[in-house]
C-alpha cells in the first residue's frame, strides 16, 4: 500500500470520527436539553400556578374579588398547561368546583374539595418531574457511554498514527541515509534492501539502480582517469607559482588560480579559448606569446607584472610536451606549458646586495687610490732612499692595491649592469684599434711570462657597431685570463675577422683549457673553475658578457681540456 494511502486513510478515518463524536455529543447534548425544556415548561409551570392558587384560595373571605380574580387567571394557565395523564380530569374536577365556590365562598368544604385537587395536580407533576429526570439522567449516561467509545477509538487510531506513521517514515529514510553515506564514501556496492511497494519502494528501487551505474562507473577506466584528472587538478591549483597549459592548436586546456589573479580573468572566460583571442584584450597574455617567439640566444629578463599588490619578479619557463602515441617511433607535440616562477624575494635581494657592493665599492676606491698615490711618492728619489727590502715591500702593496683597484672596479661595473645603469657610447668604431689597444694594455704582463701576442687581423675589415671601451676592456680580460692560465714562453692569438654581416674577435690560447662540464658557467657570475687560481673575483666573464650582450652582439667559447681555449665575441658590423 502507497505511503499516501495510508495517510489518507489513516487521517481520514481519524476525521470521520472525530465528526461522529461531534455529531453524537451535539445529538445527546441536545436531547438533554429537550428533557430540561421539557420539566421546565410542563410540569414546574403547574407547580407554580398550583402554588399561586393555593394562596388565592386562603386569601377568598378577605379580599374575595382579588384572590378570585388571581385563582381564575391561574386556574386557566393550568387548564392551557395540561401535560400529564390524569391531569386533565383533576383540573376539570378543580374548574367545576371552584365554579360552585364562586357562588358559595365561605362553603368550607368546597375550599377543602379545591385544594385536594390542587394538591393532586401537584402530585401528578412531582412524579412526572421524578420519571422525567431520570429519562435525562439516562440520556447522559447514554451519551457518555457513546461519547466514550467514539473518543476511546479516536485515541486508538490516533495513538497507532502516532506509534506505527513516524516509523514506517523514519526507518526508511534514516536506512536511505546511511546507504548515502555509504556511497558517498565510495561503497558503490552498498544497497537499499526495503521493496516495498510504495513510494519507498520506488525509491529504493531507483538508488539501487544508481548506485549499480557508479559501481560500474567506478570500476570503469573512465573513471580511473576522471579521477587521475581531478587530482592533477587539485595539485595544479595548489601551486603557489602561475600555470597554463596550451593544446598544439594554442587552446588554453587548464589554468591555476594563481594564473587568473594575475592575469585578471575568471576560469570561464579562459579555458577552451585561443591565447592569441584572449591576447587582443589582456596585455600579459599578449606579452606570454609574444615571449614564445623570442628566438633562444636572446637574453630573457624577468616579467614584471603587478601582483600581491606590488610590483613582482617573474621568470617564465616554457615546457613543450610530447607523446610517443602506441605502436610508433615518433613523438608528437601535444601542446605547451608556460610556468612563472615567482622570483620577487630574489630579486629584491639581489637589488639590496648590488646596492651593498656599489657602496663598498665605491668607497673602497678612494682609500686604495690614496694608497697608490702614497706608494708613488714613496718610489721618488725626493722623499728619500730605500733599501732592496723596503722596495721589495712597495712592490707588492702595489701589486695588492692594483688587484684590490681591479676588484672593486669590476664591482661596480656589475653593479652598473644588474641595476641596468650601463652607460654605452656605441659608435662606428674600427676594430683593428680595438685589438690594438687591448693587446697594447696586457703586453707588460705578457712580457713578464715570455708569451708572444699575435695577430691575425683580415684586411679591409668595415667598421663595427660597438662601444669601443667596453668591447675593449672585454678583450682586456679575454686576454688576462689567456696569460693567467696559459703556460710561459707560449703565444696567444687575437683573431680579427668576417663572418657575413658581423665582425668576430677571438682570443686563442693553448693553456690547460676548460672541463665540458664548466664550459655553460663560465659566464655566471661569481663562478671559477676548480682547481684554478682564484686571483679574481669571478666577475670578468660574466661582466664582459653583459657588455656585449648590451650592445646586441654575442659571446661564446669553445675549449677542450689540455687543447687550449677560444673566447669569441661577435659585433654587428656597419
Amino acid at each position: 500500500m502507497k505511503i499516501k494511502t495510508k495517510l489518507d486513510l489513516g487521517v481520514g478515518l481519524l476525521f470521520i470520527l472525530i465528526i461522529i463524536l461531534s455529531l453524537v455529543s451535539a445529538y445527546y447534548i441536545f436531547l438533554i436539553k429537550k428533557d430540561t425544556q421539557n420539566i421546565l415548561k410542563a410540569n414546574y409551570n403547574t407547580l407554580e400556578y398550583s402554588r399561586n392558587m393555593l394562596l388565592s384560595l386562603e386569601n377568598i373571605g378577605t379580599n374575595e374579588n382579588q384572590a378570585i380574580v388571581l385563582f381564575e387567571k391561574n386556574l386557566k394557565n393550568q387548564m392551557a398547561n395540561i401535560t400529564e395523564a390524569g391531569e386533565d380530569k383533576k383540573t376539570n374536577s378543580l374548574q367545576n368546583n371552584f365554579n360552585f365556590l364562586k357562588n358559595n365562598r365561605n362553603n368550607q368544604q368546597i375550599k377543602n374539595q379545591i385544594r385536594e385537587d390542587i394538591f393532586e395536580i401537584m402530585k401528578l407533576n412531582m412524579n412526572a418531574i421524578k420519571q422525567k429526570s431520570d429519562v435525562a439522567t439516562k440520556t447522559a449516561e447514554t451519551a457518555n457511554l457513546w461519547i466514550a467509545i467514539t473518543g476511546t477509538l479516536c485515541f486508538l487510531i490516533a495513538f497507532n498514527l502516532l506509534v506505527n506513521l513516524p516509523n514506517n517514515i523514519a526507518n526508511p529514510i534514516r536506512e536511505l541515509t546511511a546507504s548515502i553515506k555509504e556511497i558517498a564514501n565510495k561503497n558503490y556496492s552498498e544497497r537499499v534492501n526495503f521493496m516495498n511497494h510504495n513510494e519507498y519502494g520506488d525509491l529504493a528501487k531507483s538508488f539501487n539502480t544508481m548506485a549499480q551505474k557508479l559501481e560500474e562507473y567506478s570500476n570503469s577506466n573512465l573513471h580511473k582517469l576522471s579521477f587521475e584528472k581531478k587530482r592533477l587538478e587539485t595539485l595544479i591549483n595548489n601551486m603557489h607559482d602561475p600555470i597554463i597549459g596550451f593544446d598544439n592548436n594554442g587552446v588554453i586546456l587548464f589554468v591555476n588560480n594563481e594564473a587568473l589573479k594575475i592575469i585578471g580573468m575568471k576560469s570561464e572566460e579562459v579555458i577552451g579559448k585561443l591565447a592569441t583571442t584572449l591576447a587582443l584584450t589582456n596585455d600579459l597574455m599578449k606579452s606570454l606569446i609574444v615571449g614564445n617567439l623570442e628566438s633562444d640566444n636572446q637574453k630573457k629578463l624577468p616579467m614584471t607584472i603587478f601582483a600581491d599588490s606590488k610590483e613582482s619578479y617573474f621568470e617564465k619557463e616554457i615546457i613543450n610536451i610530447t607523446i610517443k602515441p602506441t605502436g610508433e617511433d615518433q613523438t608528437i607535440d601535444i601542446g605547451d606549458v608556460i610556468i612563472l616562477r615567482n622570483i620577487t624575494v630574489f630579486k629584491e635581494l639581489d637589488f639590496a646586495k648590488t646596492n651593498f657592493i656599489a657602496t663598498v665599492s665605491h668607497e673602497l676606491k678612494t682609500p686604495i687610490s690614496s694608497i697608490k698615490m702614497s706608494l708613488q711618492l714613496l718610489e721618488k728619489e725626493e722623499t728619500g732612499k730605500i733599501n732592496d727590502d723596503q722596495k721589495q715591500l712597495i712592490n707588492s702593496i702595489k701589486e695588492d692595491s692594483q688587484r684590490l683597484l681591479k676588484i672593486t672596479g669590476e664591482l661596480l661595473d656589475l653593479s652598473q649592469v644588474e641595476t641596468g645603469n650601463i652607460h654605452l657610447n656605441i659608435d662606428n668604431s674600427n676594430p683593428y684599434e680595438i685589438i690594438n689597444y687591448a693587446t697594447e694594455a696586457v703586453k707588460v704582463q705578457a712580457e713578464q711570462k715570455g708569451i708572444h701576442i699575435i695577430s691575425d687581423a683580415e684586411e679591409n675589415l668595415p667598421l663595427v657597431k660597438a662601444d669601443s671601451e667596453k668591447t675593449s676592456w672585454v678583450l682586456i680580460n679575454f686576454l688576462t685570463n689567456a696569460i693567467t692560465y696559459s703556460s710561459e714562453n707560449s703565444k696567444i692569438i687575437v683573431k680579427l675577422k668576417k663572418d657575413q654581416n658581423t665582425i668576430i674577435f677571438q682570443v686563442i690560447d693553448t693553456g690547460k683549457g676548460i672541463d665540458n662540464r664548466y664550459k655553460n658557467k663560465v659566464f655566471d657570475k661569481y663562478f671559477q673553475i676548480p682547481g684554478s687560481h682564484k686571483l679574481g673575483t669571478g666577475l670578468g666573464l660574466a661582466i664582459s658578457k653583459e657588455f656585449i650582450e648590451a650592445q646586441h652582439g654575442t659571446i661564446a667559447v669553445e675549449s677542450e681540456l689540455g687543447l687550449g681555449s677560444t673566447f669569441s665575441i661577435q659585433l654587428n658590423a656597419v
